[in-house]
C-alpha cells in the first residue's frame, strides 16, 4: 500500500526516538527535554497519568514503531494508487496515553489526511507527538490538522467515546462514513489450573493504567469452589498501587459504597473482588462470577463479543489473549475489532 513514503519513514524515526528516549541512557537534545516537560505536565493535568504508565506507552510504541513491524502490517493491504486524500475527523478518547495514536498513525499511513480532535485528558502528549513529525516533516502541516471548535470539513469520522456518547456520534456523522467506538471491557476466565507466574502476570492486565483502558481485566469467571486466596497471593507484588492517591481514594469509596450496600466482598487491601454479573467494574474492584459448564461460559462470550475486548484465558477460546498481554497489543489489534486501515482504504 501507499505507507512507505516519506511519512512511513517518518514514523519509524518516531520509533527510534521513543526507543532512545525509553532507553536507560537517552540521547540528550531538545526534543528529550520537550518529551520530558511533556511527561511532566501530562501528570499534572491528569493524575492517572504517571510516570511509570506514560514511559510505559512511550515504550511500548517504540517497540512497535519499527521497519520490520510496519512493513508486515501494512504487507496486509494492497497497493493502492495515489488518490486525492480524504478527510478523517478522528475524536480521541483520553482514558490512558497516547490511547488514540494508533488512529492518527492509520489515518497518516493509509495516505488521508487527520483532522484531530483531542480529549482534554490526554492532550499534552498526542501534541507532542504531532510537533515531533512536524520537526521531522513540515508537510505534516498539510496532513494533521487540531481542532478545538466544532469539526468540519471532514469526509469520514473515526470516534472513541462511551455509549451515550456514542449516541450522540451516531446523530451528528450517521451521512459520513464512519467507525464509531463504544464502551468495552476485559474479562478472563480461570480454570482454577493456572501456575502463579499466570496469576502474576493477570495482575497486570488488571492493573496497569489503573484499570481505564478498554484492554484492562475487569471481571473473571472462576469454577465453583475456586480457592481465591491462590489468587490473591499470586498478585500480592501489585499491593504498592494502593499508595497511588486517585487510586486509593477509589478504592476507599468503592469498598464504602459496597459495605453499605451490604454486599459480600473480598479485599486484600488494594482490590476489592464482588460476585457481579456485569462486565464492567469500578476502578479498584474486580467482578467475578463462577461458572460450572465452560461450554456454556464460552458460547455466552462469543455472543457478547460485541461488548468484549479481550478474553484473557489459556486453553479455552479462540482469539484468547495470554496472560499478562493485553497491554502489549500489536499494530493489528483493532479496538472494537474494526479494521480501521481497511476502512480507511476504502472511504
Amino acid at each position: 500500500m501507499y505507507g512507505h513514503n516519506d511519512t512511513f519513514n517518518a514514523f519509524i524515526a518516531l520509533g527510534d526516538f521513543l526507543r532512545d528516549f525509553c532507553s536507560a541512557t537517552p540521547t540528550q537534545s531538545a526534543m528529550v527535554e520537550k518529551l520530558s516537560q511533556a511527561i511532566q505536565l501530562a501528570a499534572h493535568k491528569n493524575g492517572w497519568f504517571t510516570n511509570e504508565n506514560v514511559m510505559y506507552a512511550l515504550r511500548s510504541w517504540g517497540d512497535l514503531l519499527t521497519r520490520e513491524k510496519l512493513s508486515a502490517w501494512l504487507s496486509n493491504y494492497e497497493t493502492t494508487s495515489k488518490v486525492s486524500p480524504k478527510t478523517v475527523a478522528v475524536i480521541m478518547a483520553g482514558n490512558i496515553p497516547l490511547v488514540g495514536f494508533h488512529d492518527l498513525l492509520a489515518v497518516l499511513l493509509s495516505g488521508q489526511k487527520a483532522l484531530i480532535k483531542t480529549s482534554s485528558n490526554d492532550n499534552v502528549l498526542l501534541l507532542f507527538i504531532v510537533d515531533y513529525l512536524l520537526s521531522l516533516d513540515p508537510s505534516f502541516k498539510e496532513k494533521i490538522k487540531l481542532s478545538k471548535e466544532r469539526l468540519q470539513g471532514f469526509d469520514a469520522v473515526i470516534a472513541t467515546g462511551s455509549n451515550n456518547t456514542a449516541r450522540y456520534f451516531e446523530h451528528y456523522f450517521g451521512k459520513v462514513p464512519n467507525i464509531i467506538r463504544k464502551n468495552r471491557n476485559s474479562v478472563a476466565v480461570l480454570s482454577g489450573n493456572e501456575t502463579k507466574d499466570q496469576l502474576h502476570a493477570l495482575g497486570e492486565d488488571i492493573f496497569r493504567y489503573y484499570g481505564l483502558g478498554c484492554r484492562s481485566v475487569s471481571k473473571f469467571f472462576v469454577p465453583i469452589g475456586y480457592d481465591f486466596d491462590i489468587f490473591f497471593n499470586a498478585i500480592y507484588d501489585y499491593g504498592d498501587i494502593v499508595n497511588q492517591i486517585k487510586y486509593a481514594n477509589n478504592y476507599d469509596y468503592n469498598k464504602a459504597v459496597y459495605l453499605m450496600s451490604e454486599f459480600k466482598l473480598l479485599d486484600n487491601g488494594f482490590l476489592i473482588l464482588k460476585e457481579d454479573t456485569s462486565y464492567s467494574s469500578p476502578i479498584a474492584s474486580l467482578f467475578y462470577e463462577y461458572y460450572s459448564d465452560p461450554i456454556d461460559l464460552r458460547s455466552r462470550l462469543n455472543k457478547d463479543h460485541g461488548q468484549l475486548q479481550c478474553v484473557v484465558a489459556d486453553g479455552f477460546m479462540e482469539d484468547e489473549v495470554a496472560f499478562g498481554q493485553t497491554q502489549s497489543p500489536t499494530l493489528a489489534d483493532y479496538a472494537d475489532g474494526i479494521d480501521t486501515v481497511d476502512f480507511l482504504l476504502k472511504i
